[in-house]
């Protein structure tokens, strides 16, 4: 009796921290990177590890405060439902473990002129060390004050230094003060490709074998929008806490131009041609780990503010990789934004099985006729590529001018992309 009492005791210590299950379809999944070293102590509610599977990257969570034990290492794969580590919930704490205080609320966007002067206020100062002069926030000095810190303290002890340090290091030396005559550096660099990086590989290849994918092209005079945001910016970001983009003008021209062409937003399942009435529209979102593609549920319903507060939130999610299967899957249409990075002209890959996919690119000034005259425009190159099964020229083309005359005449949005003289007068 006694000895089955120590062991139930011994399991009220341990805790088993399992793999979660990032969706229904998913088994299998990777251990990315382990954020805490293997026998240190842990917080209840602290981030321990990246779990990533071919659709996302998950956290994995300490449900109590104790000692970790790693059970599968960094890189390796293992089943949903399988112990990853276990947690001592019996182990001292360390003495200098620091405090664990609450996350401020996060504030709306504040104007600039008040950032400016938070950012005299918050300004850094230099710190005790025998290093350089390094400049920390009051709170970082505070902190290390009150636990007797400098600068070499924090510095020491942020990380381990590693080969691939040393490495970077002298071909960093090699290329300033490289000369005639002195040996330079050959060695190459391997990494283990992601399942996330995996998984968009073969979809990419599946499409150019399984599609007829064409592209059509055209271009949009951005002078409406940009005088739009230009007028309107400070009140925007006075009551939605965020600068309007140009994203959520051409989600909502995108959503009623697929009104008009439904074929596009249509899929084939079988021998079905599958065209819903919803609009549902993915937005690809580059991030340090591959491409990632949330989808904005229902797009016909939403104004340009809910819009552009919808794409802002879940950009976010993704780019901290805490977008979950679910915000991913069953979009019907799909907009990307290489003109973000200085595209000027690119051909989009259809995100399948979606049968369409707009491409943005950069915004140059470029002379343009104009009644007559050479004038001075913001152009955009937009091009739509498309699976020419289901969709026919004449539409994709339609489609792309529909798309370029909403945002031309920005305020038709207003109206469900029709004249609003014509439909003030009935006509």
């Amino acid at each position: 009796m006694l000895k089955d009492f120590s062991t139930i005791v011994l399991y009220i210590m341990i805790i088993e921290i399992k793999i979660p299950s990032p969706g229904e379809s998913i088994s299998e999944v990777e251990i990315a990177d382990w954020l805490v070293e293997d026998g240190s102590y842990v917080q209840k509610d602290q981030e321990i590890a990246e779990i990533e599977s071919d659709k996302a990257t998950l956290p994995l969570i300490a449900e109590k405060a104790g000692a970790v034990k790693i059970l599968i290492e960094a890189g390796e794969t293992a089943a949903v439902g399988v112990v990853a580590c276990t947690i001592d919930t019996e182990a001292d704490a360390p003495a200098d473990l620091p405090e664990k205080k609450e996350e401020p609320k996060a504030e709306k966007s504040i104007p600039e002129a008040e950032q400016t002067a938070t950012a005299t206020s918050n300004s850094s100062e230099p710190v005790s060390g025998n290093s350089q002069t390094i400049k920390a926030t009051p709170l970082a000095r505070k902190l290390m004050e009150e636990n007797n810190l400098n600068a070499d303290d924090i510095i020491n002890g942020l990380r381990k230094i590693t080969k691939s340090d040393v490495e970077n290091v002298l071909h960093q030396a090699s290329v300033v003060q490289a000369v005639p005559g002195k040996e330079r550096s050959r060695e190459v660099s391997r990494e283990k490709m992601s399942s996330l990086r995996r998984k968009v590989s073969e979809r990419l290849v599946a499409v150019k074998n399984e599609t007829a994918m064409l592209t059509t092209f055209n271009e949009v005079d951005m002078t409406a929008i940009m005088e739009l945001r230009k007028k309107h910016q400070k009140s925007f970001i006075e009551k939605h806490g965020l600068k309007l983009g140009f994203m959520s003008f051409f989600t909502k021209a995108c959503a009623l131009a697929l009104q008009s062409f439904p074929k596009i937003n249509s899929q084939i399942e079988g021998n079905e041609i599958v065209t819903p009435e919803y609009i549902d529209i993915a937005i690809a979102v580059q991030t340090d780990k591959g491409l990632m593609v949330p989808v904005l549920r229902n797009v016909e319903s939403l104004g340009i503010a809910e819009t552009e507060i919808y794409i802002a939130e879940i950009a976010k999610k993704a780019r901290a990789f805490r977008i979950t299967p679910e915000e991913m899957s069953g979009g019907t249409f799909t907009i990307t934004n290489g003109g973000v990075f200085g595209s000027l002209l690119s051909t989009p890959i259809l995100n399948p099985p979606q049968s369409g996919i707009l491409g943005m690119h950069n915004i140059v000034e470029r002379p343009v006729a104009l009644n007559g005259q050479v004038v001075i425009r913001p152009m955009m190159y937009t091009a739509l590529s498309y699976d020419h099964r289901i969709v026919d020229g004449r539409e994709s083309v339609s489609f792309l001018v529909k798309v370029k005359e909403l945002l031309e005449s920005p305020h038709k949005l207003l109206f469900e992309g029709a004249d609003p003289e014509k439909t003030l007068l009935g006509l």
